[in-house]
């Protein structure tokens, strides 16, 4: 069984795609997003997902494809936004940090989060109202990510390089092979 050299979480925005994808190439690893994994599993978007078949059933297929990815991923793993609001999740999420693992929560400002999400429409829970509606998330999940993480980094207004350079910096020798 391998695990993740370290999992990134936090809400829509904070940069865990361009985040994970610079540590993967950092530390010679794979970058894995269960986002990703659902879609390429269920045939269908995300969105498409929400909308079909609503909220918590999509939670549970994220449940699952956490749970497969902490147990079978051995390189930087990206978990949806929203992943942390499971209770099943957050427990897979906490073990894994209790075990030695590495949970990095990407903590962003609403501001920074706002100007990178713009109007995106790819992002279903976002619905009509974005900025009230990330503000909303910011505030809530808050709590959530801190439950998990074992890493907080700041995202916003800084540049993915310095992000990257921070966590690699935090990151324990053993887990880096440095």
């Amino acid at each position: 069984m391998s695990t993740p050299l370290l999992v990134l979480v936090g809400p829509p925005a904070s940069g865990k795609t361009t985040v994970g994808i610079a540590l993967a190439d950092a530390l010679g690893a794979d970058f894995r997003d269960t986002d990703h994994d659902i879609e390429t599993a269920a045939g269908s978007t995300v969105a498409d997902l929400f909308v079909a078949e609503g909220e918590p059933h999509f939670r549970a297929l994220e449940k699952q494809a956490v749970a497969a990815a902490l147990a079978g991923h051995d390189g930087v793993l990206a978990l949806g936004g929203g992943a942390v609001t499971s209770a099943g999740t957050r427990d897979l999420l906490v073990a894994y940090g209790r075990a030695g693992g590495t949970v990095v929560w990407l903590d962003v400002d609403l501001p920074s989060a706002a100007k990178r999400v713009g109007l995106s429409r790819d992002r279903p829970i976002l619905g009509v109202n974005p900025r009230q509606m990330l503000r909303h998330m910011l505030e809530t999940r808050a709590p959530l990510y801190g439950e998990v993480a074992t890493l907080t980094v700041q995202t916003g207004g800084r540049p993915p390089e310095d992000v990257v350079a921070e966590i690699l910096a935090a990151l324990p020798a053993a887990r880096t092979g440095r």
